[in-house]
């Protein structure tokens, strides 16, 4: 019962910090920042001003579906931030462009990330199928349940090993972000507001997948009993 009553917990602070991530990203859209520089155009002055000019940057349809692509070395950002002059925009167009500073500068937790993402690609596909399988043949075959976990393990891990590129991210925007004098006084806290709830989701996710983790294990050794 108490797994259940912790995968609520999780449930219902997730839900909360998407609802107030929604909210600031919708007020702070509204909010231009004094340049008028829209998000490409601060994309495009971070890359330069870190002496990158092998990145793209190209505008990608949807909602906050915004990143950065190492492989191609692209910056893809939403419609919405790619043309708005708003402090979001500045925001979530600096993170991802901070992504490609870590590229550019072998940021060590960018590069681990980079290298599980064929494990996580497999395990993301199989895992939970698996799982299903193991729950349900435990007494018979509980080596199924077990590789299943495993797999779990590595998306887990992926969670955690992510919290430290985004958060890096997020630090290098703020920090350029205000000593290239895109944000002033009155903007730069709500572009930081705007990226510390951003991260939250990251911090929620991992810690929810490392419950689930933990409950699977807890079945895996109960088999015992």
């Amino acid at each position: 019962m108490m797994i259940y009553v912790i995968f609520g917990v999780f449930a219902l602070i997730s839900w909360l910090i998407q609802r107030t991530l929604n909210s600031k990203f919708e007020k702070y859209s509204k909010i231009a920042i004094p340049n008028g520089y829209t998000g490409r155009d601060i994309a495009q002055k971070m890359l330069n001003d870190n002496g990158i000019y092998d990145v793209k940057i190209v505008s990608v349809e949807g909602r906050l579906t915004d990143h950065y692509n190492p492989a191609d070395k692209t910056v893809n950002l939403s419609e919405d931030v790619y043309h708005s002059n708003s402090i979001a925009a500045a925001a979530v167009a600096a993170h991802e462009c901070g992504h490609a500073v870590q590229h550019a500068k072998a940021y060590a937790f960018l590069e681990l990330r980079s290298k599980l993402v064929p494990v996580v690609s497999f395990a993301s596909n199989w895992m939970q199928w698996i799982l299903l399988a193991g729950i349900l043949t435990i007494n018979v075959f509980p080596s199924l349940l077990l590789f299943g976990i495993i797999l779990f393990a590595a998306t887990t891990f992926f969670s955690f090993v992510t919290l430290p590129v985004e958060i890096n991210a997020s630090s290098r925007a703020i920090a350029w972000l205000s000593n290239a004098g895109i944000t002033n006084i009155e903007t730069h806290g709500k572009a930081k507001d705007a990226l510390t709830w951003a991260a939250y989701t990251y911090v929620v996710a991992a810690l929810g997948s490392l419950a689930t983790l933990v409950y699977y294990i807890l079945i895996y050794l109960g088999r015992r009993n």
